[in-house]
């Protein structure tokens, strides 16, 4: 599957073949990645990132999670997906992250929204959740910028390698969705 996001960015489903240049952006932006991402100590060896992209691939079989490569022109710039789907409650959650050179041009604001849309409009869901560390300021502007509303913050939602960071719980609704009930 394949998303354009604009002349510059577009999603493609991560593909087994994508494993070296996954590893090796991940290794290169290690540092910048530890600050709010959990995940870094079991992705040690190309061998890690081919098992996280046939893991996503079986999540995605089941519709759970969609991972999609951030390409910035032709090149791979982070990685982009769906979490947590949800079709009963007509919702799913998205992450993301992206190399620390590229920070700053509105190309995660530009990969989201097109995520949303696309959530929205192909897949039919309602609701799209975004969770953002209440210290990492940029991702809660990515959320901010395309008009998620924060509902809330979980305390000690997530352990970064030796302490908690609470999370700033962030929520768009499609234009027109129904209020479900709450029965």
């Amino acid at each position: 599957m394949e998303i354009r996001v604009d002349g510059s960015i577009r999603l493609r489903t991560l593909e087994e073949a994508d494993a070296p240049a996954l590893f090796a952006l991940v290794d290169r932006e290690r540092e910048h990645l530890r600050r709010w991402l959990p995940w870094l100590d079991a992705n040690r060896a190309v061998e890690d990132s081919l098992a996280f992209i046939r893991d996503q691939h079986a999540k995605a079989k089941i519709e759970e999670n969609v991972p999609f490569a951030l390409l910035h022109e032709t090149e791979l710039a982070g990685v982009v997906g769906y979490h947590s789907i949800d079709r009963g409650r007509g919702a799913c959650s998205v992450g993301y992250w992206i190399a620390a050179d590229l920070q700053g041009r509105g190309i995660v604001t530009r990969a989201v929204g097109a995520l949303a849309r696309h959530a929205f409009e192909v897949l039919g869901l309602e609701a799209v959740e975004l969770r953002a560390a209440t210290e990492n300021r940029r991702s809660r502007a990515v959320a901010e910028r395309l008009g998620f509303r924060a509902q809330g913050v979980v305390e000690n939602a997530e352990w970064l390698y030796d302490h908690h960071v609470d999370h700033v719980v962030y929520v768009l609704v499609r234009a027109g969705a129904p209020a479900r009930s709450r029965e």
